[in-house]
C-alpha cells in the first residue's frame, strides 16, 4: 500500500479537507481514497479465488516471502531520509507509539487466543499478527482521518526497522506455548524479506532520485497485487478447513483490530498528544503488516496459522478506511469545540 511522505504536513482540524484548484479534493486525497477503496476489493477477490480454486494457488507457498519482498521494496522506494529525521525531531513521541504498538497488539493477540480457546495453529497465527510491525496502509488512513501523518510515518518506519529484533522474541514468548517457535530462523527471514528489501528500495530512491519519482504512482498498485497474491496462496493452503474455522478467525480478527484501534487512540489521548497524533496512534497500533505475518506463519508454522493474517489483511483496510472517514467527518466539530 501507499505511504504518505512525512514531509507532507497533515491537515489540521481547522483546515478541513484538502482541496484542489477547483474546490474539489486534492489529487493526493483522491489517490489515497482510491487506494483504500480498491485494495480491500482486490484482496477479497484474491481470497475468493484461492478458496474456489485452491489447486491453482496452493503450490506457491514457497513464493510468499518473495512476494512480501516486493511489497517491502515498494515501501522502501516511497521512503526518504525525512522519515528518519522525523524520528529525531520527536523521539519520545515516536518511542511512545512504538511501545504502544509492540505491547498492545501482541498482548491482545495472546488474550484473544485464550478467551476464544483457539486451536494451537490459529492461536499462534493471531499472536504472530499482533507481533508484526505496523501496516503499510496506516499512513494513508491517517492522512484521510486528518491525523498526524509525520508521526504515523515515523512510527511505521521504526517499527519496520526494529521488526527483526522485536517480532521473533515476542512470538516466542507468547506463541511458544502453542507451537514450536524458531526465533533465530525467524530473525533471518525478517531480515531477508523485510529489512533488506526496504533498505534496497531506499537506496534506489536516493540514487535514482527523479527517475523513481516518475513511477511512484505505480507502487501502491504493485504492492496491492503482491499482497493479493499472498492472500490467494494462504487461503488456498487452508481451503479445506476454512469453512469450519472462518467464523472464529473473523471474530478474532475483528476484535484484535478493533481493540487495537481503540486502545491506540486512547493511549494518544491519555498522554495528551492531541487529536491528530491520537488518530495516528490508533492506526499505527491497530493496523499490522499482515503480509509479513502470513509469510512467517507459512514458513514457520502451518497453512492454517497463516489464515488469521490473510483475513486481517482484508479487514484492517476496511475498518481503517471506515474509521478514517468517521474521524474526518468529526473534524469540523472537534475544531469548533476546541475554539
Amino acid at each position: 500500500m501507499h505511504r504518505m511522505q512525512s514531509s507532507q504536513s497533515s491537515p489540521t482540524p481547522a483546515t478541513g479537507s484538502p482541496t484542489g484548484t477547483g474546490g474539489g479534493p486534492a489529487p493526493a486525497d483522491r489517490a489515497a481514497r482510491r487506494a483504500v477503496t480498491v485494495f480491500p476489493l482486490l484482496v477479497i477477490a484474491a481470497g475468493v479465488a484461492g478458496l474456489l480454486f485452491p489447486g491453482t494457488f496452493s503450490g506457491y507457498g514457497t513464493d510468499v516471502p518473495y512476494l512480501l519482498g516486493v511489497v517491502m521494496f515498494c515501501m522502501g522506494l516511497t521512503m526518504s531520509l525525512d522519515d528518519f529525521r522525523g524520528v529525531a525531531r520527536r523521539p519520545w513521541v515516536v518511542l511512545l507509539g512504538l511501545a504502544a504498538h509492540y505491547v498492545i497488539m501482541p498482548g491482545l493477540g495472546w488474550l484473544l487466543a485464550h478467551l476464544l480457546h483457539l486451536s494451537p495453529a490459529l492461536a499462534a497465527g493471531v499472536i504472530l499478527v499482533g507481533c508484526a510491525p505496523s501496516g503499510t496502509a496506516s499512513n494513508v488512513v491517517t492522512y484521510l482521518a486528518r491525523g498526524d501523518v509525520a508521526l504515523s510515518v515515523s512510527v511505521a518506519t521504526v517499527s519496520t526497522v526494529l521488526a527483526p529484533l522485536l517480532t521473533p522474541p515476542l512470538t516466542l514468548l507468547l506463541a511458544g506455548e502453542y507451537l514450536p517457535v524458531d526465533a533465530g530462523s525467524m530473525v533471518t527471514d525478517i531480515l531477508k524479506t523485510v529489512l533488506l528489501p526496504v533498505l534496497a528500495g531506499l537506496v534506489v530512491r536516493l540514487v535514482a532520485g527523479r527517475r523513481v519519482e516518475r513511477v511512484l504512482g505505480a507502487m501502491p498498485w504493485l504492492s496491492s497485487l503482491a499482497i493479493a497474491a499472498i492472500v490467494a496462496v494462504v487461503v488456498a493452503g487452508s481451503a479445506d478447513t476454512l469453512k469450519s474455522a472462518a467464523g472464529t478467525v473473523l471474530l478474532a480478527v475483528v476484535l484484535h483490530n478493533g481493540c487495537g484501534l481503540a486502545l491506540g487512540y486512547c493511549c494518544g489521548r491519555l498522554t495528551r498528544l492531541g487529536r491528530p497524533a491520537a488518530r495516528a496512534m490508533a492506526f499505527e497500533v491497530g493496523m499490522q503488516n499482515s503480509g509479513l505475518a502470513a509469510s512467517l506463519a507459512t514458513a514457520h508454522f502451518t497453512p492454517l496459522a497463516a489464515l488469521p493474517a490473510a483475513v486481517f489483511s482484508v479487514w484492517h483496510n476496511i475498518s481503517g478506511a471506515l474509521t478514517a472517514a468517521w474521524m474526518a467527518r468529526r473534524t469540523p466539530r472537534d475544531a469548533e469545540a476546541a475554539s
